[in-house]
């Protein structure tokens, strides 16, 4: 267990928002989450896994609680399927890439998302069609008030877009502590249909897609879009793509008519919210070193010296700007710590 006071959260958030916390303390197992859980009261800690999907806008006047819970593990496997369980402090991408490099598929088009294990099904992370929900099957967590250790299942999990039980009716009463998931063994069901996967994929010559080709080609594709954290502060997608009601999307593609759009239900369309900043112009703006990245809109960066307020405050702009323009709210996707 580590323990540190006034200890500067700059490397502990992928913004890079130098800010600081009363204290520190870093757990690398479900034993000493528990002992630090009986010492402190669960009100005093706030909870942070990789830092990837925070926005800090103050200096936090709690004790930070670090998940650095390490493993992943085959607990078990049939003729089809590979059922694999990763500790919360395990970091997102290169769990992917372990569970490639033992040919067990589903997570392929995951690839490169920021974060850790832990804090994976709070957001219910997706991307080029898939979802952390599809190979989902439960996950162990520790209520933070009785230290009872419960298991969820997917049903219990009621995922939704980005969303789950954890950021509802179960929000902050407790902590991830692994994640069990169902991969394939054979017969790898492949999604390269979304985005431009299959364009990467014929520039790189592959007729015959393995998981770990698909993998490399949205590693590609990212890398193409998204800064590194590690070289420009950013937390992925800063917005959430808006689900309108389908009446209001037919109004607006009759003023916009080149507006992409995907069909989620009869009734609901998504927009791609990268789509509506960049047809703002807010596509790489800068409000001094808060600004839009110039290759993807729906990235918000931190230059250098950006306060957490610096980059709430332009997202702010956006969403104004947004509504003003097509009556849609952008709902931000990153957590907001005020």
């Amino acid at each position: 267990m580590e323990h540190h006071k006034n200890f500067s959260l700059k490397d502990y958030n992928t913004f890079g928002i130098d800010v600081s916390a009363k204290a520190f303390v870093s757990v690398s197992s479900v034993e000493e989450l528990k002992e630090v859980l009986q010492q402190v009261y669960a009100h005093e800690l706030f909870v942070l896994g990789g830092g990837s999907n925070i926005l800090l806008l103050k200096n936090i006047d709690q004790t930070i609680l670090h998940i650095n819970l390490k493993g992943r593990v085959l607990e078990r496997e049939d003729e089809n399927y590979a059922y694999v369980r990763a500790q919360a402090g395990e970091n997102w991408h290169e769990f992917v890439r372990w569970c490639i490099a033992h040919n067990f598929g589903g997570l392929e088009n995951l690839s490169l998302i920021p974060g850790n294990v832990g804090t994976s099904p709070i957001q219910n992370i997706g991307a080029y069609g898939v979802e952390l929900k599809d190979s989902f099957v439960s996950c162990e967590a520790i209520h933070k008030q009785t230290l009872q250790t419960k298991i969820f299942t997917k049903e219990e999990c009621h995922f939704g877009y980005r969303n789950s039980t954890f950021k509802n009716e179960n929000k902050d009463k407790f902590i991830i502590t692994s994640v069990l998931f169902r991969l394939t063994k054979k017969q790898h069901q492949l999604h390269t249909g979304y985005g431009a996967i299959l364009a990467e994929l014929e520039k790189e010559n592959v007729d015959n897609p393995s998981i770990e080709d698909v993998s490399d080609a949205v590693i590609a594709i990212r890398q193409s879009k998204l800064p590194n954290p590690k070289e420009l502060g950013n937390s992925g997608s800063f917005f959430k793509n808006p689900i309108i009601p389908k009446l209001a999307f037919d109004k607006l593609v009759e003023k916009f008519p080149e507006m992409p759009s995907y069909p989620v239900s009869t009734n609901e369309i998504k927009i791609p919210a990268g789509w509506l900043i960049e047809k703002t112009g807010f596509k790489g703006c800068r409000r001094e070193d808060a600004g839009v990245h110039k290759n993807q809109a729906l990235v918000l960066v931190n230059y250098g010296k950006a306060t957490g307020e610096d980059i709430y405050r332009l997202a702010q702009e956006i969403q104004k700007k947004i509504w003003d323009v097509f009556d849609i709210h952008l709902e931000m996707e990153v957590n907001v710590i005020k």
